[in-house]
Parts: structure tokens; C-alpha cells; sequence
């Protein structure tokens, strides 16, 4: 398998499993939604079910570029609740370094996104 390859099955695994999580671990999910985001359990849902779509849609070749823009612009826009929950850490069970090291591994997830799904090019 390619780099490029295992890049993208790690981009389907991530979107199609976190966003299953939503579903099965709702309460968890809804918990760390900043209390400024109104109606956070209809939130969570509707964000896992844009996960497992972004997922499936990868599968399409013909549509996966411009869903590795949505899902680098999912991953960026849910950067603000990752930002709360460290701020707020001790509200967490996952702990500070843990927060930390998720906040600092966001840019390279962006580039791994976007490196799975730019056009291929033949030559």
C-alpha cells in the first residue's frame, strides 16, 4: 500500500469511527460541548453523521477532493471545543497532556487530510 494509500484509509477510519462515537457515546460527546453552542446533543449528532458521510464519501473517487476540503474545514471548525476543553482540562478525564498533544497533532491531521485526497497526478 502507498503512503498515500494508507493515509487515506487512516482519514476513513478516523471520520467513520469518531463519528459513530457520536452515536454510541452521545452523553460522552455532548458533554464537552462549550455551553455556548445552543442545542449540543442535536450538535453531536448531527456532526457524527457528517463524519460518517465525509467517510463514505471518500470511497468516490470523483467527489474525494472536494470532500477533503469539507473535512479539513470540519476538522479546523471543531478546533474552538478543543480549545474549551483544554482551557477547561480539569473538567476532563482525558488530562492536560492529552488535550495538549490533540490541539498540536490538528495541523498535521489537516495535511494528512489533504494529502489523502489531493488529485492524483499522472504524468
Amino acid at each position: 500500500m502507498s503512503w498515500r494509500g494508507a493515509a487515506l484509509a487512516l482519514v476513513f477510519a478516523w471520520f467513520l469511527l469518531g463519528g459513530i462515537g457520536h452515536f454510541v457515546l452521545t452523553d460522552a460527546f455532548t458533554s464537552v460541548v462549550p455551553p455556548y453552542i445552543p442545542y449540543p446533543r442535536l450538535v453531536v449528532l448531527a456532526t457524527g453523521a457528517f463524519e460518517i458521510a465525509g467517510a463514505l464519501a471518500l470511497m468516490r473517487s470523483a467527489w474525494r477532493e472536494r470532500v477533503g476540503w469539507a473535512l479539513m474545514a470540519f476538522t479546523i471548525c471543531v478546533t474552538p471545543v478543543h480549545i474549551d476543553m483544554l482551557i477547561n482540562a480539569d473538567r476532563h478525564a482525558i488530562g492536560a497532556p492529552a488535550l495538549w498533544a490533540r490541539l498540536l497533532f490538528q495541523p498535521v491531521y489537516v495535511w494528512i487530510i489533504w494529502f489523502a485526497t489531493r488529485p492524483s497526478r499522472t504524468a
